[in-house]
């Protein structure tokens, strides 16, 4: 299941990432050296996406509404939308869009980074990389926006790709500004990705409806 939501956070991304490595600009009036730029500037793709799922997720809107100086006039996700939560997770993801807000200033602060690309938040592309986890379509289609359950399984590894990418940057970094801000940003990973961890492990015996899988059998 890892592996599949790795690939969803490729899937999600539909402009190329290519256009922002050409951009030159990024390297100006910075003292660190190109290949630690690209190291910190890579998983603004990734901040992008947490920042814009969590807080639509929770609140409704996403940067346009919140930040729009951060979005940096990139075009809007497609697809987002407010989730059915109870009042205990719609805090949670709240507090992990905030958080993502901070990681995304925290970076351009750092670097220039570059605008916010393209996402596909649809329902349809969590449905589709969640038939291709289970090797057969399931009926009805996923909804990650139907309720806690579900929108805690479509956030479950989004936090950890995070974390695994920002551990294996961190030996290929050289200078100690970019090292204090990758150790900053996987703190809040690892943090993120255990909260969640924690309420599906709670919720492990629940079914999945109308599927009656479990929650433990999804995440396996």
């Amino acid at each position: 299941m890892i592996l599949v939501y790795f690939i969803l956070l490729v899937f999600l991304q539909l402009s190329s990432n290519s256009a922002a490595n050409e951009n030159v600009e990024n390297y100006v009036g910075s003292d660190m050296p190109k290949s630690d730029v690209d190291l910190v500037e890579f998983p603004l793709n990734l901040e992008y996406l947490e920042a814009e799922f969590f807080l639509w997720g929770s609140l409704g809107y996403g940067l346009d509404k919140f930040t729009p100086e951060l979005a940096d006039s990139g075009p809007p996700p497609i697809g987002a939308q407010i989730t059915k939560l109870s009042p205990l997770i719609r805090d949670v993801i709240t507090q992990f869009g905030f958080k993502e807000v901070g990681h995304l200033r925290a970076i351009k602060d750092t670097i220039i980074g570059f605008p916010r690309l393209l996402l596909n938040l649809t329902r349809e592309s969590f449905a589709t990389v969640t038939d291709d986890a289970f090797g057969h379509p399931l009926k009805p289609p996923f909804d990650a926006y139907a309720n806690d359950i579900n929108y805690l399984l479509a956030s479950y590894a989004i936090p950890y790709v995070g974390l695994t990418g920002y551990v294996g940057s961190n030996p290929k970094i050289q200078t100690s500004t970019a090292k204090r801000l990758v150790a900053g940003l996987l703190g809040a990973e690892s943090g993120q990705d255990a909260i969640l961890r924690a309420l599906l492990y709670e919720r492990g015996r629940e079914k999945v409806e109308p599927y009656g899988i479990t929650v433990a059998e999804f995440t396996n």
